[in-house]
């Protein structure tokens, strides 16, 4: 277990974090996550046994720092609404399921663990956004060699609910357990999927005018020949 110190309201909120699951596959058009899968499956990646599926990875992956560290250039994020279970209920935040992509061609689940999972260190109550939760919105931004190109924008709506996805979660018929953060599945991609120096992840509250928003670059450390 660790200590991962967010903000809620502009006040601290520790919580301890003892399990970090990347959701997969969590689209709402089930025909749609289907084609995925076999397109995927076409270019050798291993077809998950279930949909949605659950991996588990360390909790030191998780991080909210400006920087992460990877090995080689081929790695890239995808921004994801991530839930938080707190000892005092569920809250919700905005992460990148940042992955190497040479490996996913493998071994999916290896790749999972391969990088560290950035993500905005505030949060808010889900509660105060679940009356009106489709209306949020989700949208990243690459940077690469300067330019800064939209990446991923789309409604929360294409993606499974925040209790659903709890639900599907195996073992989660009492909740999702305190001490849980759940990355949750990320959009399409708005062109060719790629990494860069520079990642911007966002969701936005139209309704309340409000956006959580992180920034994190890339370090690639160098690979012997």
């Amino acid at each position: 277990m660790r200590v991962v110190t967010f903000k809620v309201d502009g006040v601290s909120k520790p919580v301890d974090v003892d399990r970090v699951v990347i959701a997969g596959w969590t689209g709402r058009n089930r025909a749609a996550v289907e084609r995925h899968v076999a397109e995927l499956a076409a270019m050798g990646v291993r077809s998950p046994a279930v949909t949605p599926s659950f991996f588990q990875v360390g909790t030191e992956l998780l991080t909210t720092a400006p920087q992460i560290d990877v090995v080689g250039n081929h790695s890239s994020g995808e921004v994801e609404f991530v839930l938080v279970s707190a000892a005092d209920g569920l809250y919700v935040g905005v992460g990148s399921d940042h992955t190497d992509r040479q490996v996913e061609a493998y071994d999916f689940t290896v790749a999972k663990q391969m990088c560290p999972k950035p993500m905005a260190p505030e949060l808010w109550s889900l509660a105060a956004v679940e009356g009106h939760w489709d209306e949020l919105v989700l949208r990243s931004h690459v940077t690469r060699r300067g330019e800064t190109i939209l990446y991923q924008h789309g409604s929360v709506s294409n993606i499974l609910s925040p209790m659903d996805l709890v639900a599907r979660w195996p073992g989660a018929s009492a909740g999702l357990p305190a001490g849980t953060v759940m990355f949750c599945g990320t959009l399409p991609v708005e062109g060719d999927i790629g990494g860069g120096e520079h990642f911007r992840v966002e969701l936005i509250d139209p309704a309340g005018g409000r956006t959580l928003r992180h920034d994190y670059t890339t370090r690639c450390l160098s690979v012997p020949d």
